[in-house]
């Protein structure tokens, strides 16, 4: 997910907190014969736009700058004469038409998150990009309101939340394994038949529906987190159809699932050892007990063995669980913007007030402060079973966990678990690693920031590499938080906005350090290194 979403749910987050202190993917040599099957969009039809569904996380109605519009796309794009399904689309039109570029399409990751909710909220962040072109994003396909992807209810999802996601003993494992069980279930029941067609190939198929429907003949794209993996699978598909792309907060597309969960254990262990530095510089001001980070880190160990023993209270009658906490940590590691708040909730946990924390959990896993889920955790599973070969058993899990446990002591356990969630899934997997070779693509600009705990540092060369010569062009962001842009670094926003605009992609290399203001620092373009 990326920090424009998250803003939106921190607000809510603190909100929630406050009141309650208070109160069929395909994929080989047959993806580019299927992706140029199909007749072409048909021209949009755009209207006022209705506030966002529950399902697409709710809040009021956008308002009178932003259009929205529908976009009908095959259900299977092997059948391309068969039953469609509606793509929900949004824009903001650019403020300069007599020197208008075309659209800018974004998708800012989950994979689920929903286009429709996200961009309204995070338009002023690319204001500067608005002034040439039509702002563009959308709910894809099992997300929000294009056919979403739907599981349990909000009572059940819950009682799924509520789970220990660490099982200690035979009972727990058990009781773990049965209620991954019961919700693919469910998502089966009241899903069947998308399932087999929210794939990222099909995604990406939907993007070129997409551009043919705005009338543009090339598509200018803004992919954050999971939406570098969609674009990057979509240059690989229509290599001569890309136009001014950046990816920030790169996925890496060599990474199976398990190495890709791997590498987050260590990205969230690094992140959360970098929010410990931070507040040890701070001094007295840090809330927190320790004098050095590792001391803090220790302290957040004993919180989760202290809530695993004897949970505290939640919000309302949810309780505050190990597995509840350690969600709202990683939920506020996504962004630097977010760290007061987990300095703030860490240290209410130790006394035993656990609002803050749930709510933070609330915010990663979609709950509104009504009890609504949006369907982002549903789409997600969906998504990532899709795609995703991998299918692991009870034993095969225990034996890798020892692995993720050493990359991080906090997070490790949790993102080892949750290898299981695609193990019953009733759809089988597309690949191990989505393939993103784009030969005749043209420059596409891959940021890297050394502080994401989300998508590591290294996944952005990785993409450089996989795109292939002539394609991508390097940036690396030192700074923290998930993704680039949005951090307000003048330097990667300057880089990425003369590409958008003028065409111009930095040289391959450069370098932005985060400064305090945050202006940022330019750095000579250097040398890649290893790894």
């Amino acid at each position: 997910m990326s920090r424009n979403a998250l803003r939106a749910t921190a607000a809510a987050a603190l909100a929630a907190a406050l009141l309650t202190t208070s109160a069929c993917s395909d994929s080989g040599d047959e993806e580019k014969k299927k992706a140029g099957g199909a007749k072409g969009a048909e021209p949009l039809k755009w209207g006022e736009c209705e506030a966002p569904t529950p399902a697409e996380g709710g809040g009021p109605a956008p308002g009178k700058d932003w259009q929205c519009a529908t976009l009908d796309v095959p259900l299977d794009y092997a059948e391309p004469e068969g039953e469609t399904i509606p793509l929900a689309l949004i824009r903001a039109k650019a403020r300069d038409q007599d020197n208008r570029l075309g659209s800018l399409v974004f998708n800012f990751g989950g994979p689920g998150g929903s286009g429709l909710t996200t961009l309204p909220g995070a338009a002023k962040e690319y204001e500067a990009l608005r002034a040439r072109y039509d702002l563009v994003s959308f709910d894809p396909r099992g997300v929000g309101r294009s056919a979403p992807v739907r599981c349990e209810d909000d009572k059940q999802l819950d009682a799924y939340y509520a789970q220990d996601s660490s099982p200690a003993t035979p009972e727990q494992e058990k009781a773990f394994v049965d209620n991954i069980r019961k919700y693919q279930q469910a998502c089966e029941t009241n899903s069947a038949k998308v399932l087999p067609h929210v794939g990222t190939s099909n995604a990406a198929r939907d993007l070129d529906r997409i551009r043919q429907a705005l009338g543009d003949e090339k598509l200018n794209y803004f992919g954050i987190s999971y939406g570098t993996e969609l674009g990057g699978v979509y240059a690989h598909l229509f290599p001569k159809n890309v136009g001014r792309a950046v990816f920030d907060a790169v996925v890496d597309p060599t990474k199976t699932s398990e190495e890709g969960a791997l590498g987050q254990a260590e990205g969230f262990q690094l992140a959360l050892g970098n929010f410990a530095q931070d507040c040890v510089d701070r001094g007295d001001a840090c809330q927190l007990q320790g004098s050095t980070a590792e001391e803090i880190e220790q302290g957040v160990i004993q919180l989760q063995k202290d809530l695993a023993a004897k949970p505290i209270a939640g919000i309302g009658d949810r309780m505050l669980t190990d597995s509840a906490a350690t969600n709202g940590i990683a939920q506020a590691l996504y962004s630097k913007e977010l760290w007061p708040l987990l300095e703030q909730g860490l240290d209410e946990a130790g006394g035993g007030q656990g609002q803050l924390l749930m709510a933070l959990s609330d915010a990663l896993n979609g709950r509104d402060q009504q009890g609504r889920y949006s369907n982002i955790g549903a789409a997600n599973t969906a998504i990532n079973c899709a795609d995703s070969k991998e299918r692991y058993t009870l034993a095969q899990t225990k034996a890798k966990l020892p692995a993720f446990r050493e990359a991080s002591p906090v997070f490790g356990d949790f993102l080892g678990w949750a290898m299981m969630g695609c193990t019953d899934w009733p759809v089988a997997g597309a690949w191990e690693t989505p393939d993103v070779s784009a030969p005749g693509s043209a420059p596409i600009l891959v940021i890297g920031n050394t502080g994401d705990p989300a998508t590591p540092y290294e996944g952005a060369r990785k993409m450089v590499e996989r795109l292939g010569p002539g394609v991508g062009v390097e940036l690396t962001y030192e700074g923290e938080g998930h993704g680039a842009y949005n951090s307000g670094d003048k330097c990667v926003q300057q880089a990425v906005n003369t590409y958008l605009l003028d065409g111009k992609p930095p040289p391959a290399g450069t370098v932005c350090t985060a400064a305090p203001d945050p202006t940022g620092t330019p750095v000579a373009p250097q040398q890649p290194q290893s790894g």
